[in-house]
């Protein structure tokens, strides 16, 4: 059966349901799934986001901006992750926990809807990508994921999204904020907050793909290898340093192996999974194919605040 048949099959399949509601974070995988079920259902579809503090403000807008572009209604279910103890301790379950929290969320959120059917983006080559605790939280709670049950791979998702033009057809995955803390060290509001504040800067900078670890006041920034020769720019080491330590950082480093996914979690993993957030290159697509452009970026031009 092809793409097109699957996602058919979907449509058919949410469209015997009373009505469901969908676990979205504006990346592509629930997005394919808002927009299906939009389609079989109209108003009885929802679309509903998470917020938390992990959950960076800016993720936020763009889930609400996704939602609009599909159709969707749009909710927003508010809880903290930080009230969680087994949260903050940040062990190898961390994902477990955060997802338990978030899907419990959606499952309130639906029950004061009247809505039976919970569903998330979880796609057919999630089980297979490694240290995934947050799949577990999926299976426990009875979430409906019609991606996997239909079979629909990573590419076919992408492919779903581009039938529908979507903006986050072929925008990369970005794990939440608690994924930029090593494990085994607590996850709090202030490293939450300048892990958000440090990423922020680099993405105004004009970075693509990137992440700002916290070893407990140390960032580690890693960039995608084609943008390396622009962080190795002496201007922008200084700008860097004095940003970041503004913020609140203690020391300021660069990681030269580059941007790696779960550099700091078990297996090398983050957990992405339905928890997707968009890095926005610059033509939306998250490849850099052009090598490097160290000349893009004006270091020498004034850099905004930390406060900014």
């Amino acid at each position: 059966m092809n793409v097109e048949a699957k996602a058919a099959a979907i449509r058919a399949d949410l469209a015997e349901r009373d009505g469901v509601l969908v676990a979205f974070s504006g990346g592509v995988d629930s997005s394919v799934v808002a927009a299906l079920a939009h389609d079989a259902l109209g108003d009885d579809a929802v679309a509903c986001t998470a917020k938390s503090e992990t959950l960076p403000a800016a993720e936020l807008d763009d889930a609400t901006r996704v939602a609009d572009e599909i159709g969707i209604t749009h909710e927003i279910a508010e809880f903290s992750e930080l009230s969680s103890d087994e949260f903050v301790a940040n062990d190898g379950d961390r994902c477990y926990h955060c997802r338990t929290m978030r899907l419990s969320a959606m499952f309130d959120a639906a029950r004061e809807r009247g809505i039976a059917t919970v569903c998330d983006g979880t796609n057919a080559s999630d089980p297979g990508e490694g240290h995934r605790p947050g799949l577990r939280a999926v299976e426990e709670l009875n979430a409906y994921s019609p991606l996997l049950e239909h079979d629909i791979t990573k590419e076919g998702v992408r492919e779903i999204a581009r039938e529908y033009g979507l903006s986050v057809a072929d925008k990369p995955a970005m794990a939440c904020l608690s994924s930029r803390i090593p494990t085994g060290l607590n996850v709090t509001e202030e490293r939450l907050s300048r892990v958000e504040k440090a990423e922020t800067l680099l993405r105004t900078w004009g970075f693509e793909q990137f992440r700002v670890r916290d070893h407990d006041g140390l960032a580690r920034i890693e960039v995608a290898p084609g943008e390396l020769e622009r962080a190795l720019d002496a201007d922008f080491a200084r700008a860097a340093r004095e940003h970041l330590t503004d913020i609140g950082f203690d020391h300021v480093t660069l990681d030269l192996h580059g941007y790696r996914t779960g550099s700091v979690s078990p297996d090398g993993a983050d957990e992405t999974a339905d928890d997707e957030v968009a890095t926005g290159t610059a033509d939306g697509s998250g490849n850099d194919d052009s090598g490097p452009v160290s000349g893009d970026l004006d270091l020498g031009a004034e850099y905004p605040t930390a406060e900014d």
